[in-house]
């Protein structure tokens, strides 16, 4: 019985040993910083903040660095495109030609038009009596009616080269037209003999092609392209035709289409032809090679929003601390010294807070547009200006928590001590206010990332090639883009909604594990 006895005693004795106020293991647990830790982990709420944020900070830093692609790297299709290729009139007025070394300036071809209406042989002007003298349909030469000088041709039909690069003397011009507007078959110019088909073609002696005639002038806008008489020919039929389109073989055997576009205004004919083009990859669908698909510039989607989070997270912080480190020094001050200190700085806090913010930044970044400034150094200054318009929040903060703690007893110890003015502010009553900055801050940088995607989104804030999630969202300016290109803005709203939904959970969460009363 007494060694059962002695077992129980010394059963309780170890008992009482281990729950001792003195253990080291008991004072552990009771520190502050665990205690605070404890309360914001058993929050779950903000854990699952917390989760989203290490998500996003993973995604935007290390996903940057491990993605195959550059941040502003673009990619190319191949897209077939209907590209202007030449243009084709239907010559209704008169075109005139100079004989050599004779002057034939538009005043006489304005007064040979006239003549030509009135069905006079002769006109007068300045004193010179000029020949209007009809050669053939639609085909005049004038000359000086006292000498018979030919001093020009005024025509309609347009004699068009059928070999590139050839070039036609006054005399071939004269004869080819002629003869073509009476219906001849052949003529002679520069001491040749050439023969014209029914279908207008010019032919040498020896059979070789060197000209077509034609009412019909079509002229190509690609640099170095020559068009075919077969072209041409074929072109022109389909313009009599009335029709929208047509397709050539050339004499390669390759075939195209053509688009004929007819513009009223100008009595002319838009050629296209449909050309196979090296373009942006312009909001590609998403594939294997882009999850996400492209960006209106032909971007990676996926990458862009990677690089995207890293802007928007590194302005909320930097904005954030410089808001903070202003706060605090003025916070600080006006709370400390009180009196005439703290109403002067109370005084630049209240006009801070008059000032609007918005219309301010909004024509800071106008100016910056004007200036073409430098897309880098504009995100510096755009944080520089979002964090010294957001300080006076901080600064009010901070000053009303000193003006409770400087009355304290350890204050007393610290004036009693011969501690200086600075130690005292920044060394005993600033770390004591932490708990509340860092509530403060971590809820700020939400504000701040919002407050950056919507200068970004108006085109005022980052600016290409630099990503940002507001500038991303940006490309949504028009229904079309909205309704048919949801990879475009769907992603980079939903990162940043988690992203300030996170910030502002986990703000929360500080705030409860910081507050003494708390109860869990």
């Amino acid at each position: 019985m007494n060694e059962d006895l002695e077992k129980k005693e010394v059963s309780a004795a170890s008992k009482e040993e281990q729950y001792s106020l003195n253990d080291d293991r008991r004072v552990k647990v009771l520190s502050p910083g665990a205690m605070v830790a404890k309360r914001f982990f058993r929050n779950r709420i903000a854990v699952v903040g917390l989760c989203i944020l290490a998500f996003m900070f993973i995604f935007s830093f290390i996903g940057g660095i491990i993605s195959p692609y550059k941040e502003n790297q673009q990619f190319y299709r191949i897209d077939i495109q209907n590209k202007e290729y030449a243009g084709a009139v239907k010559n209704s007025e008169f075109r005139y030609v100079a004989a050599p070394d004779q002057k034939f300036d538009s005043i006489i071809q304005a007064q040979v038009v006239l003549a030509t209406t009135k069905k006079q042989d002769t006109v007068t002007y300045r004193d010179v009596t000029y020949g209007v003298i009809e050669e053939g349909k639609d085909f005049y030469r004038v000359t000086l009616a006292d000498t018979d000088t030919t001093i020009g041709l005024a025509y309609k039909d347009i004699v068009t080269p059928s070999v590139e690069g050839t070039n036609f003397s006054f005399d071939f011009i004269f004869n080819a037209l002629k003869a073509y507007t009476n219906d001849g078959t052949s003529f002679t110019a520069d001491g040749k003999n050439y023969v014209i088909d029914e279908d207008g073609g010019v032919f040498t002696s020896d059979g070789d092609e060197l000209a077509f005639i034609s009412r019909y002038v079509i002229q190509t806008i690609v640099p170095g392209q020559f068009l075919s008489r077969a072209f041409q020919e074929e072109l022109a039929a389909e313009l009599e035709a009335g029709a929208d389109s047509f397709v050539f073989t050339d004499v390669d055997g390759v075939e195209s289409e053509y688009i004929i576009d007819y513009k009223p205004d100008v009595k002319n004919w838009k050629i296209r032809r449909a050309t196979e083009t090296r373009v942006y990859d312009t909001y590609g669908q998403p594939s294997r090679e882009h999850p996400l698909g492209t960006d209106r510039n032909g971007m990676d989607m996926l990458t862009r929003l990677m690089y995207g989070g890293r802007v928007s997270l590194i302005i909320g912080f930097i904005v954030e601390l410089i808001a903070t480190f202003l706060g605090i020094i003025m916070g600080g001050l006006a709370g400390y010294f009180g009196k005439w200190v703290d109403n002067l700085i109370m005084r630049i806090v209240d006009i801070f807070y008059c000032i609007p913010s918005m219309p301010v930044i909004i024509i800071i970044g106008a100016a910056m547009d004007a200036m073409n400034m430098d897309p880098k150094l504009r995100m510096v200054y755009l944080m520089l200006i979002l964090g010294f318009l957001g300080w006076p929040g901080m600064a009010r903060l901070i000053r009303g928590q000193i003006l409770s703690l400087r009355e304290q007893e350890f204050m007393t110890a610290t004036e009693a001590g011969g501690i200086s003015v600075s130690r005292r502010i920044f060394k005993h009553l600033v770390p004591n206010v932490i708990p509340q900055i860092i509530v403060s801050v971590t809820m700020g940088i939400g504000g701040t990332i919002i407050t950056e995607a919507s200068l970004s989104f108006l085109g005022l804030g980052v600016k290409y090639p630099f990503a940002s999630w507001g500038n991303i969202i940006n490309d949504v300016n028009n229904t079309f883009v909205l309704q048919h290109y949801w990879f475009i803005w769907i992603p980079a709203g939903a990162l940043l909604l988690l992203t300030v939904l996170a910030w502002n959970l986990v703000g929360d969460g500080l705030r409860d594990a910081f507050d003494p009363k708390m109860k869990r």
